[in-house]
């Protein structure tokens, strides 16, 4: 799964402890194995596979899931991809979005709860197909700083649409709002300047502000391969245990930026170190082979596409080189947050989908009608049908599920209760 961060990756390590993620300790409700919990779930939704393109949702039965039950969460897209019906929530889950009564909608879901996050994800799961693995920060109902990770995976009624998701997903509580001021401080005096009322990225500063902007770069006429040593560098610093803060990883995508920008310069070289890489470049996000250069082909697809993000939105505004990483340590949020905007914005420019289900209903409304001998029935003589009410008030039959379907079983079960 190109997604999910763990498997590569030992099931012992702590959940958070990328390069961009806060060190910080685990409640106790949640000690350690957080990583090892989206596998399990990831592993759990590939043995349901079997032969199939997808696990049938008949399979599935999250309240039986001792493991990662409690903290799992299933929306039923059938009645409305905008507003799914979440038809099993688990105790956990419950108790951190402070969900005393039932809840039949996601948009039901109080406000500033971890459960209000997941419509920044499920809505990839239609686009891919696959699950999707995400991870993020926010300040909850509560003013609780949380950095959550979890795991969506597609299920299905009729063994080809995907009309179930099923989410698994774990939290922390991150450090003080007093911690986090006093470092936002320390990062505004290092980088010198005013922050114009953005406040600063908190990271874990095992390199500080000053080292990060101190750090030699190559001469301006310097060989572009000189130029990627040096980003290449960086980015491995960013991984390394010894470096697991936000201000590594952001030089790491600055000096990534800077690579990008001397690439621009010498196109012909650029070229050689692709081709000598077995790298592509895609025209609609040429960053994207920027940060596999860098960071290597085979990193979290996932980070790969965040890093281009940022590598796009610094190129649209016309940065010069050097200025991405403390444009990121300055930017509200940090890495997480500019990626976020940027999407929210380009998915503001896009035109509005079509109403499916309206397009749908139209087409239903002046289908011609189908001849009853017409429809195909099991071995027992029974059928799905849609009907259309006419003029006279008599029922035309205007389409059939297929024979046989496991949706078809549902319904029959579902109309006879």
């Amino acid at each position: 799964m190109d997604t999910l961060r763990g498997h590569d990756i030992d099931g012992d390590r702590d959940d958070f402890d990328y390069a961009d993620d806060a060190a910080i300790e685990s409640p106790p409700a949640i000690i350690t194995n957080e990583r090892r919990m989206q596998v399990r779930a990831y592993n759990y939704w590939a043995s349901l596979l079997k032969d199939r393109a997808l696990p049938s949702i008949e399979d599935l039965q999250p309240e039986l899931l001792e493991d990662f039950g409690p903290y799992s969460v299933l929306l039923d897209f059938s009645v409305g991809i905008d507003n799914p019906a979440v038809i099993y929530m688990g105790a956990a889950l419950r108790q951190e979005c402070e969900i005393a009564g039932s809840i039949s909608r996601i948009g039901d879901v109080p406000p500033r709860s971890l459960l209000s996050r997941l419509t920044d994800h499920y809505l990839q799961i239609i686009a891919n197909a696959a699950p999707i693995g995400f991870e993020a920060e926010f300040v909850n109902q509560r003013g609780a700083d949380l950095l959550y990770r979890g795991i969506l995976m597609p299920f299905s009624s009729d063994g080809e649409t995907i009309d179930f998701v099923f989410g698994v997903i774990n939290w922390k509580e991150a450090a003080s709002r007093a911690e986090t001021d006093a470092l936002e401080r320390e990062v505004s005096e290092a980088l010198g300047f005013s922050l114009n009322g953005f406040a600063a990225d908190p990271p874990v500063l095992d390199l500080t502000v000053s080292d990060m902007i101190e750090m030699p770069v190559p001469d301006a006429g310097a060989p572009l391969a000189d130029w990627l040593a040096m980003a290449r560098d960086s980015a491995e610093q960013a991984r390394a245990g010894e470096a697991r803060s936000h201000i590594a990883l952001y030089r790491a995508v600055g000096l990534a930026y800077d690579f990008a920008l001397a690439a621009e310069q010498s196109p012909e070289d650029y070229a050689d170190l692709l081709t000598d890489a077995g790298i592509k470049t895609q025209a609609r996000s040429p960053m994207t082979a920027i940060v596999k250069l860098v960071f290597g082909a085979a990193y979290d697809k996932t980070r790969i596409t965040e890093y281009a993000t940022a590598l796009d939105h610094a190129r649209a505004q016309g940065m010069g080189a050097g200025a991405l990483a403390a444009y990121l340590a300055a930017y509200a949020g940090g890495l997480k947050a500019l990626v976020r905007d940027t999407r929210a914005a380009r998915r503001a420019a896009m035109p509005a989908r079509p109403d499916r289900s309206r397009t749908v209903r139209e087409a239903i409304r002046i289908a011609p009608a189908l001849a009853p001998q017409a429809i195909a029935t099991d071995e027992d003589g029974l059928a799905v049908v849609v009907a259309r009410r006419e003029i006279d008030g008599s029922l035309a039959i205007v389409a059939a599920l297929p024979e046989g379907s496991a949706l078809g079983r549902k319904v029959m079960i579902a109309a006879m209760h």
